[in-house]
Order: C-alpha cells, then structure tokens, then sequence
C-alpha cells in the first residue's frame, strides 16, 4: 500500500509517519493531509521495504487554522483503502464530533472538508472516527480508525481587562514609585502558540503623574508631593496590547481612576486674629456664648482639632470645647456674669490638631491662635437675696406677731430701685407668717404647733418698686423649737390578761409611754398608781427606770365568776419643766387558762353556765334547735303573704303597667270630615256606657244624684270630676286596659278670665270679631281671612 501527498512535508512528519506506522498495524486506511496541516506524509522515495503492508498508513492528526474566511470549504485531508481499486465499490464514512454538521467526506473519494468557520476559543479540537465500508453490503472493509483534528490559532482575539474599570487610591505626597494599583488583561489566544496571547501594557492618560509597568500592569506615582487639597482625583487610561507590542497586534483598554487619600499635611488657621462678641449678663450657665472656627483644609480625623484658653481673664469664666461636626470652637459660660462687677474679658484661644503627622513637622507647627474679647451686656436683673436661704428659729409658744428674723435683698442694677417683700402664699397656706413689705421683717401671724409642723419652708418674693415684673425668689426656712405642751400617754392600747391561776407577785403586763414632745437631753417617764388605788388589795406597779413599768399582783385566786374585769389607773409623769402628766386606765381581763399560761376563755358567761353540767355540744344541740324554730316561723310567714293570682289574665297576658301609645294623626286644618271640631270643647256628651264582663257592674243610680258635669262646679272640682268619670268609663269598659294601667287625657278646664283662646270655638257660637283686616296682611294670612272674613262661620264647612 502507498501514500501520496503534496510536496513540501517536513522532517519531522515523516518520522511522526513512521512512528504511526509501526504502532497502527494493520489498517489498509491511509490519509492525505490537506494544504493547511502542519504535519505531511514524507515523499516517496527509495528505501527500506516494509514487510507489514496491513496498513499503509495511519494518520491520527490534523491541523486546521481557524477563522477561514474562504467561500469553499476548506480541505482538510484525504482517506483511502488499498481495498479501494477505483471501481467505486467501497464507500468512506465518517463519525464523530462535528461529523456530517461541521466535517464532511466525498464517499467516493475520501476527501474531508470543513463546511463551517472554525473558532479554536469555542473548541480548539475535533475528534473524528473513519472508516471504509462495502457499497453493497455495508460491511466493513477496513477496521475503524480514530484521528484528531485540531484548530490551530491565528491572533483574533484582543486582550481584555474583566476586572475593568479599575479604582484605587494613594495617599497625597507620596514619593516617586509608589504602587497605586496592579490591572491584568487577558488575552483569549493560544498562550502555547506564537505571540497572539502575549500582552504588554502601557499608559495612554495620566502621565505624567503616574506609569504602569510594561509587563506586570502595575500603576505607580511618577510625581512627588502629588497635593490633595489642589487635585484630589486623576482619571488613567490603561492599554493592553498582544503581539508583545508589535505591529499589527490586537489591543484594549480599561479606565483607572485613581483618588488621593487625605494625610495632615495642612495646619489649622484661624480666619482673623482677633474675634469680639456680645453677652448679656443673665445668660445662663453652660449656656454658649460663641462660635469660633479654625480652618483646616484636611478632612477626616486629620481635621480634628482642639481648643484651649492658654491666656486671659476669662480663664474661671468661660470654658472652650471643640465640636465635633463642625470642627468649631465652642465657647461657653461657666461663671455667672455681672455687667456691674465686670463688663468685658479678653480670652486668647489656641486651636491645634489632635492627629499631628510626624512626617510634615517640617511644614511649620500645626496651631494657630486668636484673641476673643467678650462684652457684657447690662440687662435689668431681678432683686438678689443677700442669703438664697435664710435660717430661722422661733418656739411654738410664740405669740401671735413676734419677731422672727429677716431677710434683706437688693437690686444688682445701677439704678438701685427700692425693693417690697412678700410671702409666697402657696408655700405657706393657713398664713402662718407675715413679712413687712418694706423692711423684710417675718413675724408669726398664728400660733404654731410644733407636733403639727417642725419645719416651715416658705418662698419669700422682692419686688423692684419701679418695675414690678423683676421678682426675685428667695427661702426662709423656719424651724419651730418644742416646749412641754403634750403629756404622755400608753405608746399602745394595752390588752391584759390575768390568768385565774396567777400567783401573787407574778408580772402581768409591761407597759411603756410616748410622747409628742421632743426634750433635748430625751424622754424621762416616770409611772405609779394613783392615788386612789395606790392601797388596793390586787394589783401593784413598779417602775422599772428605763420608760416601762411592769404591773404585778398582789394575791391569787382570782375568778372570772366573782368579777371578770378590772380596771386600773395609772400616772404617769414626764421630766419637762414644767413636768406634765396624764391618767392612763390599764384594762385587766380575767381569764381561763391552760398550763402554759395561755388564754382560753375570757367570757364571764361561761363561767356561769359550765358549772351547771351543761357541757358544749349540749349548748350547740339547744342553739340548733332554736334555728330551726326559727326557720319554720319564717316559712310560715312567707306562705300566708303571697299574693293571690289573678282571675282572668294568666301571667303570660298580664299587661298591667304597662304603657300604651297611640300615634294617631289627624287629618290638619282642612280635615272636616273625620271628626266634629264642636265636640272637642263640649265635654258633656252623652257616652254609651259598655258592661265590662270582668268587674262587677255599679248601680247606676250611686252616679244620678251628681249634678251635671262641667257646670257651676269650681275648677278643681271640675278636674275631680272629669278624673272620675274617666275613671268609671275605664271601669266598666270591656276594651280598656287592665287595671293598674296608664290613663293619659288632656282637659282644658273652663272658667277662665280671659275666656277661650282657641278659634274652635267660633265654629259653635256666634262672634263679634271683625277679622276683614287679615286681608290686608299678605298671602300668608290668606287662608285665615277666608275662614274669618266676610263669610259665615256656620257655612264654612257646607
């Protein structure tokens, strides 16, 4: 078998063919490598004969250049069975990636062609199978063989930055060289072939303060003492170009920009030297005074500054601090000011940064300084105390209008205005006090008490005589000092219990005394029995020194049954001068004991009553029983006061109390047919009386010696009759309401002096009245003239 090929193949295909051939085997396929491979079949030629003629030869790559931009397909190589003898009986066939959609074989003659443009970025190879099949029965001639076909690059790609655009920042003043920022650009070419994928850089804006590296894209200063404050910002234009830079290489670029951080470089400044503000004396404390700015062209914390008095008058009365928004000085008051005392201060104020950097000392200090004269204002103050509070002593037994002390205070103005005093009445309100207007003098208006208020804190007011408005305020704390006027008494109501197995001279009961006043060297008590008592045959007190006394007995056998009660009085003294004393009644309950001395009974019913063998559960069965009786007598009771039911209405139709409306309306003026208006004034009609069948029916001859209704009766018998013989037609009427019910009826009466007020009246009798003159009042009146007017009131309703 043999392979043909075109000239020009090189060394080093032949041995890649010869290589191939020994290892393949046994394959009768051979391939022809088209015009663009890189690889060829060696020229035939004289040589060593090759005893394996299995496979001719075996072709396993090819090289294709991309983006082929002919109109032909391109010819990528040629496959051949020595099988094949020309007489078109073997048919080539091709499988794999690309097969038939980007690869196609001539059947007949083994030709390959690429049908498409060819990307190596997209796939940068092919893997193809080929094979030679018998036309007839599409068997296999020749064993499958598998090649590669691999695009090989051309430089159609430009580098690109994808980390693009870029920003960075460097500090201001920085030297020559310092690194800003590092760009990379990629190239999408074969890195492993040629130059297409070897990319250089280079600046196209931003010189000449900043260069890159050509070959690591790295951004540096190229200027010194590069100033923030005059550029802060620089916008770079960075190449990329492949080729190593050549002609004709592709390129790109990207955007840097690049920001000059801050670094205290600047000083602070004051705008003037000297500064002057105004203040009026009532400012008040820690309030600002003024605002004092010192610029620095830094920002951040190398701005930050602070502020200090370092000379002056003003050093105890003003403070300054810095702001931290705003960088300003703060000057604020911490003294009170007095335009009389003193009516300027001059402050020298040094501002200096907080954050010095040690690499710009050079550039001079970084402080500055100004002088701040502050004026005083004069304002009309209010009156001052001499004394904000005023401490005084008077004794409860004071009399009404003694002296206790005073106050005094005075205008701080120039113009010394007179001052007038006064008590604030909310800080003293049963008026316990006065104060002379003029002189300040406090006097007491009532009596005190001392156990009621030790301590008087009241408000003292001082008015300028010329403006009234200034008031100032000022405290009189008076303290009220005790005298004996409260005798002592028990500190408790005292219960006692005296065991009926007592035994004489045991101690019943400790008691102890208080008292309202307040001794300066403490209470001293002093107790005993009075007199009276002093000499009784029970009970006896001892006075223990230290404001108790104990009460003991003086015998035993006490009972309940022979007196259960005893009442004991006792004195008791206090060490005032002068002493004062009260009589106190101890209460002494006996009482039945258990061993231990604790109290079971103390009723002197008992006592009568268990001697006589009635033990307990006997009373309770009597007290039972007698609960019961009375029970039964309340049942009882109960029974014979209910009421009876009532005859005819069952409980579910029982009505009684109950109001019934009616909201009938008539029919107006003009209605003349649904009732005689005549009737409504005359009241004695003639009524059909109907039974009632649920009340007994009244003789109606208790009724027939009455006089007629509504005649020569008085008026308040008018009413009483007309009420009552509402009140018998309610009776016998079998429609009217269940008794108990509500009747409502609207009666006029008669007999007044200035007659009848109502025009219905008109209508029945005859009037004198002339109303021709409602004619002449207009259309409203209309209607009333045609009923009073000229024409007869008997035909108005023809």
């Amino acid at each position: 078998m043999r392979l043909s090929g075109p000239p020009g193949w090189s060394v080093v295909g032949v041995v890649t063919l010869l290589l191939t051939l020994w290892e393949a085997g046994c394959s009768g396929l051979s391939f022809d490598a088209g015009p663009h491979s890189q690889l060829s079949e060696a020229p035939e030629g004289p040589g060593p004969a090759l005893n394996r003629q299995k496979r001719s030869w075996v072709w396993n790559q090819f090289f294709v250049l991309e983006e082929y931009t002919g109109d032909d397909p391109l010819y990528v190589g040629k496959l051949h069975s020595d099988v094949d003898k020309g007489e078109g009986r073997v048919k080539y066939v091709l499988n794999g990636e690309g097969a038939t959609s980007i690869f196609t074989i001539d059947e007949n003659t083994g030709d390959i062609h690429a049908t498409k443009r060819l990307d190596r970025e997209e796939q940068a190879y092919y893997t193809l199978r080929a094979q030679a099949v018998d036309r007839a029965s599409n068997r296999p001639v020749e064993p499958e063989s598998e090649f590669v076909v691999k695009v090989q690059d051309i430089n159609d790609n430009e580098p690109k930055f994808l980390d693009g655009p870029y920003t960075a920042g460097v500090p201001e003043m920085s030297p020559v060289g310092t690194s800003v920022v590092q760009v990379a650009a990629t190239d999408a070419d074969d890195p492993t072939y040629g130059n297409s994928a070897r990319v250089v850089y280079s600046i196209l804006e931003g010189q000449p303060y900043f260069s890159v590296e050509p070959k690591t894209g790295i951004i540096r200063t190229a200027l010194p003492n590069m100033d923030r404050e005059a550029r802060d910002e620089y916008l770079l234009v960075i190449m990329a170009k492949d080729m190593v830079g050549q002609m004709g290489g592709l390129s790109g670029t990207t955007s840097v920009t690049v920001t000059l951080t801050d670094v205290n470089d600047n000083p602070p400044r004051f705008s003037r030297k000297s500064y002057q503000f105004a203040v009026p004396e009532s400012q008040p404390l820690a309030s600002v005074v003024a605002k004092i700015k010192a610029a620095d062209p830094d920002v951040g914390p190398n701005a930050e500054m602070e502020f200090r008095i370092i000379d002056g008058d003003g050093l105890g009365a003003f403070r300054v601090t810095p702001d931290k928004d705003t960088q300003e000085g703060v000057i604020t008051l911490q003294k009170g000011l007095d335009y009389e005392t003193k009516a300027s201060y001059t402050l020298r104020i040094e501002a200096t940064n907080r954050n010095i950097d040690p690499r710009f000392l050079s550039l001079g200090p970084f402080s500055d300084m100004a002088t701040v004269r502050v004026m005083v204002e004069d304002v009309d103050e209010p009156p001052v105390f001499s004394s904000p509070l005023s401490r005084m002593v008077v004794s409860e037994a004071a009399k009404v209008g003694t002296i206790i002390g005073t106050v005094s205070a005075h205008d701080p103005d120039s113009s010394n205005s007179g001052i007038r005093y006064s008590i604030d009445r909310n800080t003293d309100l049963e008026r316990f006090f006065n104060i002379d207007a003029t002189t300040g003098v406090i006097s007491t208006a009532k009596q005190l008490d001392r156990e009621v208020n030790a301590v008087h804190n009241i408000t003292i007011f001082a008015m300028e005589s010329q403006d009234p408005s200034q008031v100032g305020k000022g405290i009189a704390l008076i303290t009220v000092m005790d005298i004996n006027d409260n005798a002592p008494v028990f500190a408790i109501e005292y219960e006692t219990i005296l065991c009926e197995s007592a035994s004489p001279g045991q101690v019943i009961q400790t008691i102890s005394a208080v008292d309202k006043d307040e001794p300066p060297s403490g209470h001293r008590f002093f107790f005993a029995l009075t007199a009276e008592t002093a000499g009784n045959l029970n009970f006896t007190l001892r006075d223990n020194k230290d404001n108790t006394a104990s009460i003991l007995t003086k015998r035993g056998g006490f009972r309940r049954r022979e007196q259960s009660l005893y009442r004991l009085p006792i004195l008791i003294v206090d060490s005032g001068s002068p002493s004062l004393s009260s009589t106190n009644t101890l209460s002494i309950r006996v009482c039945n004991c258990d061993p231990d001395g604790v109290a079971q009974s103390c009723s002197p019913a008992e006592a009568y009553m268990l001697p006589a063998g009635l033990s307990t559960g006997a009373l309770i069965a009597i007290l039972a029983c007698v609960i019961t009786l009375l029970v039964l007598v309340l049942l009882i009771v109960t029974m014979r006061r209910r009421k009876k039911e009532p005859l005819i209405l069952d409980e579910e139709r029982d009505v009684r109390e109950n109001i019934v409306r009616y909201d009938d309306e008539g029919g107006g003026e003009e209605d003349t047919e649904a009732f005689d208006m005549v009737a409504l004034r005359n009241l004695n009609v003639i009524r059909d009386h109907k039974a009632r069948r649920d009340v007994t029916p009244e003789v109606p001859t208790l009724f027939s010696s009455r006089p007629p209704p509504y005649k020569s009766v008085p008026d308040n018998g008018i009413f009483r009759e007309f009420i009552w013989d509402r009140l018998k037609d309610a009776d016998v009427d079998p429609s009217a309401p269940p008794y108990d019910s509500l009747q409502t009826y609207a009666f006029e009466g008669s007999g007044s002096v200035a007659e009848s007020l109502s025009s219905l009246e008109s209508l029945s009798t005859d009037s004198d009245q002339n109303y021709d003159y409602l004619s002449d009042w207009g259309p409203r009146f209309k209607k009333l003239a045609d009923l009073y007017g000229q024409a007869d009131g008997s035909n108005l309703f023809s």
